[in-house]
């Protein structure tokens, strides 16, 4: 396959392969199933020999013996139907298609009721489908033993960025391997390229590229190996290797720190705890055994003649949150609900990046901020609520989760009102810097305020540096 071949859409093999694979959980369930209850059996089965073998009663009643006798014959034959079932009738039956199975109805139906009425015309369609169905069931014996390998080059990716894998398939065997097609599912689509014949030992490699046009969690594989005849009446499949997830992040902008208005105070917000080494002074005091000589005030010591030494004033860290409103009645389209995650993306990593402390969450969840990979993953999986909430509980949220916060940044949709914005800012704590970031399709920057709120008004990615600017200044 060519990388810059995009993958197919969903095809009428992808189909039967998902009812493939669901047929195949349904019957590992009813197996799981049969094996509990022939445990639970054999445990019951043992416990009554011991009651037995204690209890005087238990020779006195004759029947006893032979009733359980009787159930442990039945549970046999039981399991070894589900046995038989599950090793050799179901795998074999699963091979024929739908299409298969018509085919196979009617060609019974015209051998019955041309050898029962003697009708030559019947037994000439019987004797045309027969032969196909037979040619088919050439197409699937046989077993190929592959050694497939699906090796992803990343695993994460920005939302516009192809991912590249490839499939190594290898002859592990002394024999040659007569050409067969690969699938590869990816998400609700299957790729399929063909396999030359391998001899013994030689391998293969195919290289794919999978379009990642919007944000999200795609499952790449499982590959298998698929033999089938070119009328579709029987299809055998075999999987060799697992899926793997790939994650598609939103994509971001790096923000410069003069576009990061909300962390334009470097020495953070003054407490009242005294420190001995910070970067806000405070006042002098008398040298203490134990100080470091750096802060020794000479100029001060030279005049009062005793040394005298520097008292600092110990700061608060800068804490931004970044709070992501997810609500999908706020919102008047996919794509603008996609611009407010990464809007939110791009601020929660400028802040990351510049080794802020970092509050991000939206109404129903909260992002990782252990590491940057965590914290885009999440923001993936992030989805529209479709339930209604009331706007002032981000706000409230927001200062319980971050109650020393120095700025809170509101990412909000073109559908939040002022009235509910301002509800939220009304929940913040006193003095933090609070800004509201509206996405709006192709909308120009401008900028606003509603009471304390800053409010700015983003259309595009790009314009986010800029509309951040506008803010700190």
């Amino acid at each position: 396959m060519n990388t810059e071949t995009p993958l197919p859409s969903d095809t009428a093999d992808a189909r039967a392969a998902k009812a493939a694979s669901r047929k195949r959980r349904s019957a590992a369930r009813a197996e799981a199933r049969a094996e509990a209850r022939t445990r639970r059996k054999r445990a019951g089965a043992a416990a009554g020999d011991t009651g037995a073998a204690s209890s005087p009663d238990a020779h006195d009643d004759g029947q006893r013996p032979a009733e359980s006798a009787s159930l442990s014959g039945a549970a046999g034959l039981r399991d070894r139907a589900v046995e038989l079932w599950q090793r050799w009738i179901h795998p074999v039956l699963d091979v024929v298609s739908p299409i298969g199975w018509a085919v196979i109805g009617v060609t019974a139906a015209c051998w019955f009721v041309g050898l029962t009425l003697h009708i030559t015309e019947l037994n000439v369609i019987a004797f045309a489908l027969t032969v196909p169905l037979l040619i088919a069931a050439l197409f699937v014996l046989g077993r190929a033993s592959y050694r497939i390998t699906l090796d992803l080059q990343t695993h994460r990716v920005v939302v516009g960025t192809r991912a590249v894998g490839r499939v190594e398939v290898a002859n592990p065997t002394q024999r040659t391997i007569l050409p067969s097609r690969i699938e590869l599912a990816v998400g609700s689509a299957t790729a399929q390229f063909l396999v030359p014949r391998l001899a013994a030992g030689a391998e293969h490699e195919e290289l794919f590229a999978v379009p990642t046009r919007r944000r999200a969690v795609l499952v790449v594989g499982p590959v298998r190996s698929v033999r089938d005849d070119p009328l579709s009446l029987m299809r055998r499949q075999v999987t060799w290797a697992r899926a793997q997830e790939l994650f598609v992040h939103p994509r971001t902008v790096r923000l410069d720190e003069a576009a990061s208005g909300f962390l334009r105070d470097l020495e953070g917000t003054p407490s009242s705890d005294l420190s001995s080494s910070d970067i806000a002074f405070h006042a002098l005091r008398d040298y203490a055994p134990g100080d470091d000589r750096r802060h020794v005030h000479w100029r001060t010591t030279a005049r009062t003649g005793k040394l005298m030494v520097r008292q600092f004033e110990e700061t608060r860290r800068s804490h931004v949150v970044v709070a992501m409103d997810n609500l999908a009645e706020h919102y008047g389209s996919e794509d603008e609900f996609e611009l407010a995650v990464s809007v939110a993306a791009s601020i929660s990593a400028q802040t990351f990046r510049e080794e802020k402390e970092l509050t991000s969450f939206s109404f129903d969840e909260r992002q990782r901020t252990g590491t940057l990979r965590q914290m885009m993953d999440d923001y993936t999986v992030l989805e529209q609520r479709k339930e209604r909430a009331s706007f002032h509980e981000l706000g409230q949220k927001a200062a319980d989760l971050a109650p020393n916060a120095s700025a809170v940044m509101l990412v909000v949709g073109s559908h939040t009102t002022a009235r509910e914005l301002n509800s939220a800012a009304n929940q913040l704590p006193i003095g933090v810097l609070a800004v509201a970031i509206r996405c709006v399709d192709d909308a120009e920057v401008k900028r606003s305020a509603i009471g304390g709120l800053d409010v700015v008004t983003v259309g595009s990615l790009d314009t986010l540096g800029r509309a951040l600017r506008a803010v700190g200044r």
